[in-house]
C-alpha cells in the first residue's frame, strides 16, 4: 500500500494542515470563519464516532461473552484486568510525582504571571469547584451503585455510563448463555451480524478523519490564540517548565512502564504494538477523548495487533471508563505544581494522598474532554491546597489535555494486550495496513 494511503499518515496530515490553517486563522483574522465553516467538521466526526460507540460495546461485548461460554473465564480476566489497570495508574502518579518533585516547575512561575492567571480563570475556577463539589457529596459505595442503571436506554444514551451499558451487556451475554444453544442461536447470529455491521460503519467513518482532525486541529489553535498568535506564545513560555514536567513525565510511563508489561505479560515486541495502535493513539490526540476513539481502539487491537473479540469488547470499554493513566499522572504533576506556585509545602503524607486521591478518582472519571480538571479539584481538595490555583494550568489544559488522553488509550490497549496474552487470546498478525 502506498505510504500516503494508510490512516495513520492521512490523521498527521490532518493535524499538520489544521495546525497550519489555525496559525493563519489567528495571524489574519479568520478565527470566526474558522470556528462557524471549520470546526462543525470536526464536531460532526467526533459525534459519529460516539454515536457508533455504545452499539459497538453492545454487540461485541454479547458476542464475546456467549464465546467464552463460561462465567469463570469472564471473572478471571475481569481480575487481571482491574488489578493491572490499578497497578500502571499508581506507578503513573509515582512517576509524575517524582518529576515534579525533582524539577520544581512551580517555583520558576513569575509572581505577576501567576497573579494575571489567577484574575483571567477565576469564573472558570468557581464553575469547575462547584462540579467537584457535586462529585464530593456522593456516598463512598455510590461508583459501585452507579454501574447498574436503573433504565438500559437513559445510559446508552450518555457515553459517560459506559460501565453501566458493559454491564447490561455482559448480563444479557450471561443470560443468553444460560438458555442453550438452541434456544440461543437466533440470538447469537443476530449480535455477531450486528457487530459486524457495526465496523463496516467504523470504517466508513474512518474515511472521514483526517477532514474532522483538520476541523479539530484548526478550532484548537483558533480557541487558544484568538486573534493574536503573541498571546498564546507567552502563555506558554510562561508555563513551559510546567508543561515539560506534563510531558516527561507521560512519555516515561509510555515508553517504560507500558513496555514492561510487555515483558511480564506477552511476547509481542512493544515497536509493533505502537505502530498497531497509532491511528488510536492520533485520534485519542486529536479528540481528547477516550470515548469517542473507544470505536477505533477497538478495531486496531482486533485487526492490528490479533486481540480475540471477546478479551477487546470487554477490556477497552472497561479501561476507557476506569483506566486514566495519562490523567492520574497529569492530576499528581498539577497539584503539586498548583502547591509549589503558591508557595506552599507538600509533605510525604499529603504527596502519599495524591497517590490515593488520584488513584479512585480516575476510576470515576469520564472519558471526555475536561474531566481531569474537575478530578484534580478533589486531588487538591484532599491535600488543602486553594482550588482557586488551578487558574494557573487552565490556559495550557487542552493541549495537555490531548497529550494525556493518548496515552489514556495506549494504555488501555497495553492492557488489552497484556490480558488477551496472558488467556492465549491473541492472534499473530502477519500483515498490517
Amino acid at each position: 500500500m502506498v505510504w500516503y494511503k494508510k490512516l495513520h499518515w492521512q490523521i498527521i496530515g490532518g493535524l499538520i494542515l489544521g495546525l497550519v490553517w489555525g496559525l493563519i486563522a489567528a495571524q489574519t483574522g479568520l478565527g470566526t470563519f474558522t470556528s462557524n465553516f471549520i470546526k462543525p467538521f470536526g464536531t460532526i466526526f467526533v459525534y459519529l464516532l460516539e454515536l457508533i460507540a455504545v452499539p459497538l460495546v453492545i454487540a461485541s461485548l454479547i458476542v464475546g461473552v456467549t464465546n467464552l461460554s463460561d462465567i469463570r473465564k469472564l471473572s478471571r480476566m475481569g481480575g487481571k484486568t482491574i488489578g493491572i489497570y490499578i497497578v500502571t495508574t499508581v506507578i503513573a502518579i509515582s512517576i509524575g510525582l517524582l518529576y515534579v518533585n525533582v524539577l520544581k516547575p512551580g517555583k520558576a512561575l513569575p509572581v505577576e504571571t501567576r497573579e494575571q492567571l489567577k484574575e483571567s480563570y477565576k469564573d472558570n475556577v468557581a464553575d469547575r469547584n462547584k462540579s467537584a463539589e457535586e462529585v464530593l457529596q456522593r456516598g463512598p459505595l455510590d461508583p459501585i451503585v452507579d454501574i447498574v442503571p436503573r433504565n438500559f436506554f437513559a445510559a446508552a444514551s450518555n457515553n459517560a455510563n459506559m460501565l453501566q451499558v458493559v454491564f447490561v451487556a455482559i448480563l444479557l451475554g450471561i443470560g443468553i448463555i444460560q438458555i442453550g444453544k438452541e434456544k440461543a442461536k437466533v440470538l447469537i447470529d443476530f449480535f455477531d451480524s450486528l457487530n459486524d455491521v457495526v465496523i463496516k460503519i467504523v470504517d466508513m467513518i474512518m474515511k472521514f478523519a483526517p477532514l474532522g482532525v483538520f476541523g479539530l486541529m484548526s478550532a484548537l489553535i483558533v480557541d487558544l490564540a484568538g486573534n493574536d498568535i503573541s498571546q498564546a506564545i507567552s502563555l506558554l513560555k510562561a508555563l513551559g517548565w510546567y508543561m515539560l514536567t506534563v510531558i516527561l513525565g507521560l512519555a516515561t510511563h509510555l515508553f517504560i512502564t507500558y513496555q514492561v508489561v510487555f515483558k511480564v505479560f506477552s511476547k509481542m515486541k512493544f515497536s509493533r504494538f505502537l505502530k498497531g495502535i497509532r491511528p488510536a493513539m492520533l485520534l485519542g490526540f486529536s479528540t481528547s477523548s477516550s470515548a469517542a476513539t473507544l470505536p477505533v481502539t477497538m478495531e486496531q487491537v482486533e485487526k492490528n495487533l490479533g486481540v480475540h473479540e471477546e478479551v477487546s469488547s470487554f477490556v477497552l470499554p472497561v479501561g476507557a471508563t476506569v483506566n486514566m493513566d495519562g490523567t492520574s499522572l497529569y492530576q499528581a504533576v498539577a497539584a503539586v505544581f498548583i502547591a509549589q506556585a503558591l508557595g506552599l509545602g507538600l509533605d510525604f503524607m499529603q504527596q502519599l494522598t495524591i497517590v490515593v486521591t488520584a488513584t479512585l478518582a480516575s476510576i470515576g472519571a469520564a472519558g471526555v474532554p475536561g474531566a481531569g480538571i474537575i478530578m484534580l479539584v478533589i486531588v487538591l481538595k484532599a491535600v488543602n491546597v486553594p482550588v482557586e490555583g488551578i487558574a494557573l494550568i487552565l490556559g495550557v489544559d487542552r493541549i495537555l489535555d490531548m497529550l494525556r488522553t493518548a496515552v489514556n488509550i495506549t494504555g488501555d490497549a497495553a492492557v488489552c494486550v497484556a490480558v488477551a496474552s496472558s488467556e492465549n487470546k491473541i492472534e499473530e498478525i502477519t500483515t498490517q495496513e
